[in-house]
């Protein structure tokens, strides 16, 4: 088996985690809306536990967590919730031209329907903040018939970390909704919804070490109350806003991870940077012309600590990814996997298409180790060198 370092894509279950759902597979079996009994009691008072944990991670109320199939059910049940609502604010949308395609994909669905959409572009290849948006572009882009924007706050390509906080004070100023797609961050960075400003937040399970198949979004009750229209029918579980038979041993999992990853953070946080650094310090030392994409790593703020993400010059993508089967990394956005076309991110930050191509992203984790690292650099290394000697 290869090395794994596409911690971005997903992660495995951390053991304690899975530890935590097996009573629920065998014991707490029962379904949460049968109350009539103590199987459906038992069940639903274990939910609401869940949704008390992650509400005191997030600084929300347990009643503003509404659990999921995943960040994308979230992303769509947050942007179409909101933009299919009579009492909407308007028919125009702001974005972020490297936001996930479970965000892009949706608003371009509106587009379609007749909405107009601002995509903003940040901060270009060659600035030591690339990937990087500006507030003042949110700002200026917002107008009196803006209906909702949607930022992500942190990229799961290159690792960029937004200020969700400013942005959020300035959709607040102008009253219009913020979305934010945190499932690269939950768990990572500090994540406050009172403090990032956010009126609908989407995160994932499986990208911190829980079970795939399951997620949350934070839906705002107050200051203001956030309305949304349900996207599935039929039962009227959580308030009706997404309706469905509960998934509980993936809440109890999801609720454990977040509980883990966030008691963890700061000596993760350590961990993964110092490891970073020593894969890239590695690879610098026996390949030339590589070039960093996204913020500089020597700025914490702005950059998860697990991610590297880097081109090669000289070299064809396609080959390139084929000589380091050894270990396990991407090109991109797993769910782009199967796109031929070049990554939309690197290509939004201005790389051409042979560095865009030819671009590789380390995801960090909870289980790598120096030993794993040094044994990436060689892999990459070696195969670098066997594919520029046969362009020669």
């Amino acid at each position: 088996m290869p090395i794994y370092f596409d911690n971005h894509a997903t992660t495995a279950v951390d053991p304690r985690v899975l530890e935590a759902m097996l009573p629920t597979f065998t014991e707490v079996f029962g379904n949460p809306s049968s109350v009539g009994h103590l199987f459906g009691e038992d069940a639903k008072q274990l939910v609401e536990s869940c949704q008390q944990s992650l509400a005191t991670l997030l600084n929300a109320e347990p009643s503003e967590i509404v659990f999921t199939s995943g960040a994308t059910e979230s992303n769509n049940l947050a942007i179409a919730g909101v933009l299919t609502q009579r009492r909407r604010r308007g028919d125009h949308i702001v974005t972020v031209t490297t936001e996930h395609k479970a965000v892009l994909d949706p608003i371009e669905h509106f587009e379609h329907q007749g909405f107009q959409v601002s995509r903003l572009v940040p901060r270009q290849k060659g600035d030591p903040w690339a990937g990087y948006l500006d507030p003042q572009q949110v700002e200026d882009a917002i107008r009196p018939d803006t209906g909702l924007v949607s930022i992500m706050l942190a990229n799961n390509e290159i690792g960029v970390i937004h200020p969700l906080a400013e942005i959020g004070a300035i959709c607040k100023q102008a009253g219009v909704l913020l979305h934010c797609d945190a499932t690269q961050a939950v768990g990572k960075i500090p994540v406050d919804v009172q403090k990032l400003g956010v009126d609908l937040m989407s995160f994932s399970a499986h990208k911190i070490y829980g079970p795939k198949g399951v997620g949350a979004l934070y839906v705002r009750k107050s200051g203001p109350r956030v309305r949304l229209q349900p996207a599935i029918l039929g039962g009227g579980q959580q308030r009706g806003i997404r309706s469905g038979t509960l998934n509980v041993p993936g809440i109890v999992g999801l609720a454990e991870a977040v509980r883990l990853a966030v008691a963890e953070m700061s000596e993760e946080t350590a961990r993964l940077t110092t490891l970073r650094q020593r894969l890239w310090d590695g690879l610098r030392q026996r390949i030339d012309g590589l070039h960093l994409n996204g913020p500089e790593l020597d700025r914490p703020e702005v950059r998860l600590a697990g991610n590297l993400n880097f081109a090669v010059e000289k070299v064809d993508g396609e080959a390139l990814m084929m000589n380091v089967r050894e270990i396990a990394v991407s090109s991109g956005s797993a769910c782009t996997s199967a796109n031929p076309q070049p990554s939309h991110v690197l290509r939004a930050l201005g790389l051409s298409e042979d560095l865009t191509r030819s671009s590789l992203r380390f995801g960090l984790g909870r289980f790598n180790s120096v030993s794993e690292v040094e044994f990436a650099v060689d892999v990459v290394s070696n195969a670098v060198d066997k594919l520029r000697k046969l362009i020669v």
